[in-house]
């Protein structure tokens, strides 16, 4: 492995104001989005593996949502009450790599997770009489396994790409974790080749899924318009518009602040946005996907009278 190019030993990660009560508000609010995010993943993952009428392909990939949301939210927010609440400010450089190898892979990994889930999609309302045939089990764990190797091969990439960079300035983020923009910004030598390699995993991790699933939908609009009930057009389209609201809140946010040039990163604004997607995201993504699903509400109202 290439031996990392750096003059600095930490960073000081600045978060989000350095006014002390707004700092106290902060941290009262994201430890609420916390709770929600852990109580609201792991119970459709109880509720998942528990409940038989869950034990659909449709459910196996949300359960591996979940899993990735509960992930995803404990690489960020801890750091970000912590930086909250106390004086230092510090993330060791070794870290900060942590936690951008896991942030990355994590993202990726969900890109692919929502192409895969497109697709389940279209063979539920394509083939529904052959939906568990066509989606088996063998091929719902392939498919997930393929979205964690591919997020993580490729977070290696860009991993191990950025700390080569050489850090001759400040060790200053300004940002409440590590991320492309802000290291970027610290770095004297960004050549035109890491841009190149920005390029390269923007395409392959968010650009080719998201084709992928607009290349889904328009089969599975296809399908839906050969269906010739309103009623029953009606309720395949339902099925797709918790994915729908998902991928687009989703992909919306990651787009923003990679698909443009280095140049043109605006910390300030880009910190705002990484937000939704790094700790409100997984806090939304069980209410997306559980509030319109009468089989998972069935399955909370079950285990609430076990519990009592």
């Amino acid at each position: 492995m290439e031996k990392y190019n750096y003059t600095v030993s930490e960073f000081i990660l600045l978060g989000f104001t350095q006014d002390p009560m707004m700092q106290l508000i902060l941290f009262v609010l994201f430890l609420m989005v916390y709770f929600f995010t852990l109580v609201g993943n792991i119970t459709l993952i109880v509720l998942i593996y528990t409940d038989s009428r869950l034990h659909s392909p449709m459910y196996f990939f949300i359960g591996n949502l979940s899993f990735l949301d509960l992930w995803c939210s404990s690489v960020y927010t801890p750091k970000i009450m912590a930086t909250c609440v106390s004086a230092d400010k510090n993330i060791s450089f070794d870290g900060c790599v942590s936690q951008f190898f896991f942030s990355a892979g994590l993202a990726y990994s969900e890109c692919y997770l929502l192409a895969a889930m497109a697709y389940g999609r279209y063979m539920a309302i394509s083939n529904p009489l052959l939906y568990a045939q066509a989606m088996s089990r063998w091929l719902c764990i392939c498919l997930v396994g393929i979205s964690y190797v591919g997020g993580f091969v490729n977070a290696t990439i860009l991993t191990s790409n950025t700390f080569t960079l050489n850090f001759c300035g400040d060790n200053i983020i300004d940002d409440f974790f590590c991320d492309v923009p802000p290291l970027v910004k610290l770095a004297c030598n960004v050549k035109e080749s890491y841009q190149e390699v920005l390029y390269f995993l923007l395409a392959s991790n968010v650009i080719t899924p998201t084709l992928l699933i607009l290349a889904s939908y328009l089969f599975i609009i296809a399908a839906i318009l050969r269906i010739r009930s309103a009623q029953g057009r009606l309720k395949a389209f339902s099925t797709c518009s918790s994915h729908l609201i998902s991928v687009t809140l989703y992909y919306g946010s990651i787009l923003y602040i990679y698909s443009r040039p280095s140049s043109s990163y605006a910390l300030e604004r880009d910190k705002i946005v990484s937000t939704f997607y790094t700790v409100l995201f997984p806090m939304l993504n069980p209410m997306i996907y559980s509030l319109r699903s009468k089989d998972v509400k069935e399955a909370l109202k079950k285990l609430f009278k076990i519990t009592s």
